[in-house]
């Protein structure tokens, strides 16, 4: 690929809208692929160390936040939504050692506190992540106990970065008890006894530690009382991977290595523990399937795999006679995807029956014990426990319900509710029912349906279509406050299970990833257009909203279709699709979308419906507020500037083109809750008033 780069020139941006954009420099640069010329005129945005991206943020945050200013009811939307937020949140409960552990949010903290007590013990604070910054911006990420609980090692996120530092403490007295690790990125964290524990992370870069290529991820195991250089290399010195992972199991008999250089398929390597000085035992030496150790009995593994079976299936292998060939069935595929858990001895296979939770419960031989019986249709999360516990909790959410913890007895299967959610939302007025519409090509795609009970179909309802489709995820039933505080409003919520997602297992992925990405949009839009001939909505009236994957989508989307929706609401979104390999670990992310560089073809298709590559000269796109976080070092900030700029040179229609850059955010996790509230406020407010519509409460 060849690169020019000429002189720097200088626009200002004044279309038919009366908005006044920011001044954005604009380049010549041209990239050069298989002999085509791309112009790549905002590349400057990319460096966000350079004090003229700083001035830009800063100039687009100011125009946003006037115009947000002037939007007559916002003020009303942030004190709903504070209202609503503003109820008590608790965890499942969780045992290590002599504690019981859990999270608790009295109701507006920016992060959720780490409380604990012994039984029949008083309560105490144990970790308040709101005392880690003076705003809320750093939060906890990983936690792991020691397997008698009586150590902790911890990791930190500031300012929302995948970059973390890991905190050791001992966990009787909470006094911190060896040095703090740094630079730790994408890892977990796995003891062996009291010893240390495994951790991976990627050499510090060169250039940005936020948006430079990290691309060789290595294990290492951290003694305790020992300094972090003096950290061993376990994995990934020789073996260029992009993504290392190690865990013990439970009784401490094995290290489990996973090995991956994209997002799907992995290698498997394991490590005896048990003797010393043994070698790393290759079990899968290849990418081509999701294979993942989940227990084990002595010397016996269980595998999750979806090795010959697209939905997924339970194997056992002896390590005393690993070969392939040796491997067996344990719980056999079904027509559903499976995803497994483990507790008190037992499987407890989760399975997606049309994007909602089945539960079956089956003994390590692969007897069937029983179906665990749900309240309700929706989304059951959690079945894990120490093999010793009798009892494990689970929480069950949906749309219109807030999750609400179950606590069942692994024996018997009965499960006794055990906390309930005290959030402020009328669920018995609400109602979610699944349709299944047709695609461009025939497909039948579901979609779930959320609103106010008796609402007229009449074409008016201010609706938000949310969609992801990529990378194996699943879009299941969840219950969101921003969600409620929208639907109080009169609105719609619509989740469409796109092609691209896990729903129905591998075939359902890889339908949508690569040369056959056009069906996730096509999908989206099929989507759409149901809504309207179902008379929910019409295009005044509808917002089309994602985040990273899904802010991709909603960029393809409102370029092919301008006229499809009032109002885009792309979020941290993967939208320069000819680049997105060359920044952090986004050449990991070629499963999904192939690269320019990998032919031709690939390239043209790329370009073909690269959001930022396809915002077009003389048309009117609808109201868009691009949302992303400058500490975002998993979607560089980068792909949102572009497209804004892009945007607001080339638009001609009376709508804004806004975005709007969190300052000490990073791709969503760990964000405070001040600064989510605020977000959603803004999200919403910047909607309705696009749509015409003022909010009823």
């Amino acid at each position: 690929m060849k690169k020019i780069i000429l002189l720097m020139t200088t626009i200002t941006t004044l279309g038919q809208n009366n908005f006044q954009y920011p001044k954005t420099q604009k380049g010549t640069v041209i990239d050069t692929y298989f002999d085509t010329s791309v112009p790549d005129p905002y590349r400057w945005l990319e460096d966000d160390r350079s004090p003229e991206t700083t001035a830009w943020v800063k100039a687009q945050n100011e125009l946003i936040l006037d115009y947000l200013q002037k939007i007559p009811f916002r003020d009303k939307i942030k004190t709903r939504m504070e209202a609503l937020w503003n109820y008590e949140k608790e965890s499942a409960p969780f045992k290590e050692g002599d504690f019981v552990y859990y999270f608790r949010n009295n109701g507006l903290q920016n992060q959720s506190v780490l409380w604990r007590k012994k039984e029949n013990g008083q309560e105490e604070i144990f970790l308040d992540p709101n005392t880690f910054s003076t705003d809320g911006s750093t939060s906890l990420g990983e936690i792991s106990f020691s397997k008698d609980g009586s150590l902790l090692a911890y990791s930190i996120s500031e300012g929302g970065s995948d970059w973390r530092k890991v905190i050791i403490i001992n966990a009787i007295t909470k006094q911190s008890i060896d040095e703090t690790l740094i630079d730790v990125k994408f890892s977990g964290l796995s003891w062996v006894g009291n010893k240390g524990f495994y951790y991976s992370s990627y050499e510090k870069p060169n250039g940005s530690e936020l948006s430079a290529k990290t691309d060789q991820h290595k294990l290492y195991f951290h003694a305790i009382g020992t300094k972090q250089k003096e950290d061993k290399v376990i994995f990934g010195e020789s073996q260029k991977r992009r993504y290392v992972g190690g865990n013990v199991t439970e009784d401490d008999h094995y290290l489990v290595i996973t090995a991956a250089n994209a997002t799907y398929g992995n290698e498997l390597y394991i490590l005896d523990l048990t003797q010393k000085d043994s070698a790393i035992i290759t079990l899968v030496g290849n990418f081509e399937n999701d294979v993942n150790v989940i227990d084990n009995q002595g010397d016996t593994l269980f595998l999750e795999t979806d090795w010959q079976a697209p939905n997924k299936r339970i194997l056992s292998v002896s390590m005393k006679n690993p070969s392939r060939k040796n491997w067996k069935v344990v719980i056999p595929e079904t027509e559903n995807v499976l995803n497994i858990g483990t507790g008190g001895g037992y499987f407890f296979a989760h399975y997606m029956k049309d994007a909602v939770s089945v539960v079956e419960q089956y003994n390590t031989q692969g007897t069937k014990i029983r179906t665990i019986a749900l309240p309700d249709l929706g989304t059951a999360s959690g079945f894990s426990a120490k093999k010793k516990e009798k009892e494990l909790y689970y929480t069950f959410t949906n749309y219109t319900t807030a999750p609400t913890i179950y606590k069942l007895d692994v024996e018997i299967g009965n499960s006794k509710l055990y906390r309930k959610s005290k959030a402020k939302f009328k669920s018995e007025d609400y109602e979610t029912h699944q349709v299944f519409y047709t695609s461009k090509d025939g497909t039948k795609i579901p979609m779930m349906i959320t609103h106010k009970k008796g609402m007229a179909l009449n074409g008016k309802n201010p609706t938000i279509l949310y969609g992801y489709g990529g990378f194996n995820i699943s879009l299941t039933p969840n219950f969101s406050i921003p969600n409620a505080v929208w639907m109080e409003n009169g609105g719609v919520y619509a989740v469409a299970n796109l092609r691209g997602g896990g729903e129905y297992g591998k075939k359902w992925h890889e339908a949508g990833t690569q040369l056959q990405k056009q069906n996730v949009f096509d999908d989206f839009i099929a989507a759409a257009q149901y809504l309207i001939d179902q008379k929910y909505t019409t295009s005044d009236y509808l917002a089309i909203k994602g985040g990273s994957n899904g802010g991709l989508l909603v960029g393809a989307v409102m370029t092919q279709r301008p006229n499809l929706a009032k109002v885009a609401l792309p979020a941290v979104g993967v939208l320069d699709m000819l680049r997105y390999h060359t920044f952090t670990a986004g050449a990991g992310w070629a499963y999904d979308y192939g690269t320019a560089q990998d032919s031709k073809t690939m390239f043209e298709y790329l370009k073909g419906y690269s959001p930022v590559h396809n915002v077009q000269n003389g048309v009117a796109y609808p109201a868009t507020l691009i949302t992303t976080g400058d500490h975002d070092d998993r979607v560089v900030p980068a792909h949102s500037f572009k497209f804004a700029a892009t945007l607001q040179e080339k638009n001609t229609g009376p709508n804004p083109m806004f975005i709007r850059i969190d300052v000490k955010a990073g791709h969503g996790a760990g964000k405070s809750l001040k600064a989510t509230i605020e977000e959603n406020v803004d999200v919403q407010a910047f909607t309705l008033y696009n749509m015409g519509i003022t909010p009823s409460n």
